[in-house]
């Protein structure tokens, strides 16, 4: 009951008071809501160039995601790059998936990186421009890709069955 009342006020004072909570980063990024959880809230914000960013996820996060990128896109166009974020995103967003970077990345038998180790090497500035450019994509105006792979690496038959949305470089990109 107690927990229940502590719910109750806290939603309660969230929505009275969250216009006060707007927030502006030194880098110029205003925020229209706070982030909650550990690493992810959907939201929208707009940074310096009134560019609106759709997610917002915490540093930490963002290395994450682009460690991923790093090692599953090396090679490839930088636009590909962003659809492996992309997916990655919009996996936490699907209910078929984990609602955190973590869970979506370290999901048993989902990217090879995490079993192989590559996931533990730093990222490099053309993943992290990738992964900021992924965070500023309206992605429900784009491809709702969940899965990607390179035919020519990959000889799993789960693909075949999937819709193809976009092909980019040797990555093909599925929903």
């Amino acid at each position: 009951m107690k927990k229940l009342i502590a719910l109750s006020t806290m939603v309660v004072s969230l929505l009275i008071t969250s216009p006060a909570f707007a927030a502006t980063s030194k880098s110029g990024t205003t925020m229209s809501t706070n982030a909650i959880g550990s690493n992810t809230q959907v939201q929208t914000t707009s940074d310096a160039n009134h560019r609106k960013k759709y997610t917002f996820i915490t540093p930490e996060g963002e290395d994450l995601i682009a460690r991923l990128v790093r090692a599953e896109a090396t090679g490839q166009p930088f636009q590909g790059k962003v659809e492996v974020a992309v997916v990655v995103l919009n996996r936490m967003d699907s209910s078929l998936f984990p609602n955190t970077i973590w869970g979506v990345l370290y999901q048993p038998n989902q990217f090879a990186p995490v079993k192989n180790g590559q996931i533990k090497l730093p990222a490099n500035a053309e993943s992290i421009s990738a992964v900021n450019e992924a965070l500023y994509i309206n992605r429900a105006n784009g491809t709702h890709s969940l899965f990607f792979y390179n035919p020519k690496k990959s000889t799993s038959t789960f693909f075949a069955s999937r819709q193809t949305t976009v092909a980019i470089g040797d990555h093909v990109f599925k929903k």
